[in-house]
């Protein structure tokens, strides 16, 4: 397995990667394949931009054959008084790369871009409350909760609360068997 940024010719793959998440673990996710299944192929290649970007990176994970089995994304803030912020978005790991040790590698390497931008001091993010898999991957890597969003997301007849996490770049960084 390697990670690497994913670039507007990943696209497609992408794309496949994102619509069976979206449809597999609906209450994970803010988009529906309802949503994103329709759009242009253009419009996944601008979320890929090449180069230093000032908008956003996203990062895929490659298994031995080359295919895409997991991604995750950080959305840079670019007010001026927000510039310290990055949102991590549309972490996705496919099901037979799941216990693999690759959702930790996509945040580890983001986590590491995020360090190596100039002014960035903090990576936020939301999960599902009741996900206790990926709570536990993100407080393994340095993420805390700082709050609820009661009623985050509609689902179903319901709605579905959010946990809001943090990392603060500047802290120590987690150790030990469960970083």
């Amino acid at each position: 397995m390697h990670v690497r940024r994913l670039a507007p010719a990943d696209a497609p793959a992408y794309r496949a990667l994102m619509l069976d998440a979206y449809a597999r673990h609906p209450e994970a996710f803010t988009s529906t394949v309802a949503e994103r299944e329709p759009l242009p192929l253009a419009w996944w290649e601008a979320r890929l931009p090449e180069g230093d970007a000032p908008g956003s990176l996203t990062v895929g994970a490659f298994d031995a054959n080359g295919a895409l089995v997991g991604a995750a994304g950080l959305l840079f803030e670019t007010r001026e008084r927000w510039r310290h912020k990055a949102t991590l978005f549309g972490m996705v790991v496919a099901p037979a790369a799941r216990g693999t040790g690759l959702g930790r590698a996509l945040v580890d390497a983001l986590l590491a871009a995020a360090r190596a931008r100039a002014g960035l001091r903090t990576v936020q993010l939301t999960v599902t409350q009741g996900n206790a898999a990926a709570q536990r991957l993100y407080e393994a890597a340095g993420f805390r909760v700082f709050g609820i969003e009661p009623m985050a997301v509609a689902h179903g007849d319901g709605f579905l609360d959010k946990l809001h996490m943090a990392c603060d770049l500047q802290a120590p960084r987690p150790s030990g068997p469960e970083a």
